[in-house]
């Protein structure tokens, strides 16, 4: 397990002393955290305290590649926010991973202002590795998108009201990075995401034909067709489990809902947005049924007419929902079934990310994974208001 102080991250897997630690021990001066993980072990730490320590490597392999196979990562926004504290976090880490590229690195973001992940993107470029760019187009014009461009970098924008949502990058083919985090300085220092990045052919294979069907063909939201190679993947020894879904040609919310109705013990989930109402009510009715339902909404929005949160607030007896306590913003879409499955990625629950958007989810079938995202859940838990009156 991983967590650094700006951009805080758990890993499991075998952590590689001459791979991905050595990019992380460019960051000791930056505060990281970092604990081990043994996949496999039987054991999932909760997090440390945080605190200022050296990274340390885990020798026991998951597989015979010299790199970790899943890695999971959360920020840890600090409030006040002070800008000259902006270092050390996934920016610098997925940017460590793009100088590292051997052939391609393929983006789709949502949103996109980090420098020193486009720099690394442009120096990639220059030695020769295909770089291409999928964003959205009301974000087209942040100034490191020009950047690209001018590097001579492919950028294809969505060019339609509704939103090319994703935050995905997979490099050579193989590795694939995706979560809630979008690639901006807010996203990686303010705001509360997480991120994994895992390393599968076939998971990179579902990634690289949705990129290829917008970037390649133009086909955003309903105009993406259904035709991801492997609804589900296995990586590692331990055989972790992974669904990839993506929105709207996958129907996504008829998936989760399914996966809520199915849930036995437990359901935890921090919501971004969330208003989707055959979901809501399906929680509301596994927590009437005895089941431990508990929820953190990001404040704002959760006031709107559609959200979630006033219904399950005001439900009698009311439901464990929390308003997030982050001064900036809550930007999670997780929800953890069971303490064994994790969905996962850019999918507010919602209509839109549903029926219009482009977006992207995993559903990991793991419980160390799980444990991991409920250490989270945990921290955010206990920092959110009880909501109010």
């Amino acid at each position: 397990m991983v967590r650094n102080e700006s951009g805080t991250g758990e890993a499991t897997g075998k952590t590689s002393k001459k791979g991905w630690l050595a990019a992380a021990a460019g960051f000791v001066a930056t505060l990281i955290l970092a604990i081990v993980y043994l996949l496999g072990s039987g054991e999932a730490a909760e997090p440390a305290e945080y605190s200022e320590a050296v990274p340390v490597a885990a020798d026991r392999a998951a597989s015979g590649d010299e790199e970790d196979l899943l890695l999971v990562f959360f920020t840890d926004p600090q409030y006040p926010d002070n800008p000259a504290d902006h270092q050390g976090g996934l920016d610098e880490l997925l940017a460590a991973d793009i100088a590292r590229a051997q052939s391609t690195v393929d983006v789709a973001a949502y949103d996109f202002d980090l420098q020193s992940v486009a720099d690394a993107l442009v120096e990639a470029h220059e030695y020769g590795v295909l770089v291409r760019l999928v964003t959205d187009s009301d974000n087209a014009e942040e100034p490191v998108v020009r950047q690209l461009k001018s590097a001579g970098i492919v950028v294809v924008e969505d060019e339609r009201e509704a939103i090319m949502h994703n935050k995905f990058v997979v490099i050579d083919e193989r590795i694939v990075w995706t979560g809630s985090w979008n690639l901006t300085e807010s996203g990686t220092y303010r705001n509360n995401n997480n991120a994994v990045r895992i390393v599968s052919d076939l998971l990179a294979e579902n990634y690289t034909a949705e990129f290829e069907e917008m970037f390649d063909d133009r086909e955003f939201g309903p105009a993406s067709p259904a035709n991801t190679p492997h609804r589900q993947v296995i990586i590692g020894d331990e055989g972790i489990r992974i669904e990839s879904f993506f929105a709207p040609e996958d129907q996504v919310a008829e998936k989760l809902l399914a996966l809520v109705k199915e849930a036995e013990q437990s359901i935890r989930f921090m919501a971004f947005s969330f208003t989707d109402d055959s979901l809501g009510q399906a929680m509301m009715n596994q927590d009437a049924a005895g089941l431990t339902v508990q929820g953190v909404f990001e404040e704002r929005g959760a006031d709107l007419e559609y959200s979630e949160f006033g219904r399950m607030y005001r439900a009698e007896p009311r439901m464990d929902v929390r308003l997030d306590g982050n001064t900036y913003m809550m930007h999670h879409k997780v929800i953890i079934l069971d303490d064994e499955t994790v969905v996962l990625g850019s999918f507010n629950f919602s209509r839109s990310a549903d029926e219009m958007n482009d977006e992207n989810v995993l559903f990991i079938h793991d419980k160390d994974v799980a444990s991991l995202f409920r250490a989270e859940f945990k921290r955010i838990y206990r920092e959110a208001s009880e909501g109010r009156e």
